[in-house]
């Protein structure tokens, strides 16, 4: 007996209904996107790993998926290395491309190899595929989605005004109820410089942006495995519990931070966002949150995280600013700014809440019962007229017994079934019902387009 196939861990397959729910996210966020003037861009799903690697990190490079090298992909390689069993040697040999990680490095990547085609500055919108080598986990899959929104050429904060006004647009549209978080990597910096450590930032913005995963005490017994003393431990925890609001946590690390020319730039530029916020009405909630570091290191500005209010799930947007990512590929000073909504952790949190629009799984509009050869050819003409109305509507393939073709309608949702029969071929109507109610009326064609349009 044959075995049953399966798909790797952490994929998933998108059935019809759960396709049309996932066309609704995207298309409520490609239609807020557009609205800010942005444009739709496609990269390959493969790049070069000389793109990819060290742009996200020690932790993100492991979790690259690497593509091997087509035909005798071991002719390169020794059998004293493959015995040394070097994995990153045998890595680079084995392997010259491998999955885009994320949308933005490969956007990077776009806007310097063709810059003297572009615009500046330059608004793209990007929804396609990404790849982790992840363990996978609930809300955390090794193939997703992002729909990312970026503009590269300026340093203008009114940018980042914008991205939190989609977030806030996207939110309201979709009705999840959010927590957007806010802080920025030059007040990391200024911490960092503050205690003492200047030399381990990566080392501290990687350990506590787990707090909320691991807790204050595995987060400090991290930060010790890398070297930061204790003393420098202790004078971070009251900065990191900082409270009240938003403003008050900015006059207060103001006075932390007197001596960080970095990290007072870092609260000038939040203090310049919050002011710009603070005269819109902005209905999502906007917390700055010291212990967001986001670990991808091409930040170097303005950091965001989005997160459901109503569901335990990881976070559904994230982004920031990026003054030196172009740089990595020869493009000096191109300032940058983004973010990234998840589309698959949007869905589980939408499935979660039952909040999709009960239309939103409803594909086709009407049936047409096939009663035969007869019918057919009267309902097909009615078919392209209800079509050119952009009303969607199909007929059964065949004439099979009216249970079966009663049955395909009602698994398929669809909200009406139209029956035509020698009556109705004579009186030139259908006869129209409703499969929510079981109503049934008699329609003339005529009419037909403006009674399912109306019903819409």
């Amino acid at each position: 007996m044959a075995q049953t196939p399966s798909i790797p861990k952490g994929t998933r397959d998108y059935s019809p209904e759960v396709m049309v729910k996932r066309n609704y996210i995207f298309d409520t966020i490609k239609s807020v996107f557009k609205l800010y003037g942005y444009l739709p861009l496609e990269t390959p799903a493969m790049e070069n790993l000389s793109t990819l690697m060290g742009k996200y990190g020690e932790e993100g490079d492991k979790l690259l998926f690497k593509i091997l090298n087509s035909g005798d992909f071991l002719a390169p390689v020794t059998n004293s290395e493959v015995e040394e069993r070097n994995i990153p040697r045998l890595t680079n040999k084995i392997c010259e491309k491998g999955l885009r990680y994320d949308l933005t490095v490969p956007f990077a990547r776009f806007v310097v190899q063709h810059q003297n085609e572009i615009s500046f500055p330059f608004k793209r919108y990007q929804i396609q595929p990404v790849w982790r080598a992840d363990r996978p986990q609930k809300g955390r899959y090794r193939e997703f989605y992002q729909c990312d929104v970026d503009v590269v050429g300026s340093d203008s904060l009114l940018n980042e005004v914008e991205l939190v006004q989609i977030v806030d647009e996207v939110y309201k549209r979709l009705k999840i109820n959010v927590r957007l978080l806010i802080n920025n990597r030059k007040v990391l910096a200024g911490i960092a410089e503050t205690i003492g450590h200047p030399d381990k930032l990566v080392d501290i913005t990687v350990a506590i942006d787990k707090m909320d995963k691991i807790g204050a005490e595995n987060v400090n017994a991290e930060l010790r495995e890398k070297g930061v003393s204790e003393e420098a431990i202790e004078k971070l925890q009251p900065i990191l519990r900082l409270e009240g609001s938003n403003e008050e946590k900015l006059t207060r690390l103001q006075e932390v931070l007197k001596d960080s020319e970095t990290g007072l730039k870092g609260v000038a530029e939040l203090s310049t966002v919050f002011r710009y916020l603070n005269q819109l009405d902005i209905q999502t909630e906007i917390k700055l949150d010291l212990t967001l570091a986001r670990g991808l290191s091409y930040y170097t500005g303005a950091i965001f995280e989005v997160k459901a209010k109503d569901v335990e799930i990881g976070s559904i947007t994230g982004g920031g600013r990026y003054d030196d990512l172009t740089g990595i590929f020869g493009m000096k000073n191109m300032s940058g700014v983004g973010i990234s909504f998840g589309a698959d952790r949007i869905f589980d949190v939408m499935n979660q809440l039952d909040i999709f629009p009960k239309d939103s799984t409803a594909t086709t509009r009407v049936l047409f019962v096939n009663f035969g050869e007869k019918e057919e050819a009267f309902c097909l003409p009615v078919l392209k007229t209800l079509r050119a109305a952009g009303i969607n509507s199909e007929i059964y393939p065949e004439a099979a017994k009216m249970k079966k073709q009663m049955t395909y309608a009602d698994k398929k949702s669809i909200p009406y079934v139209a029956l035509v029969g020698e009556n109705e071929i004579n009186n030139n109507v259908v006869t129209l019902k409703n499969m929510l109610t079981g109503e049934q009326e008699s329609v003339a064609i005529s009419s037909l387009v403006d009674k399912l349009k109306s019903e819409n």
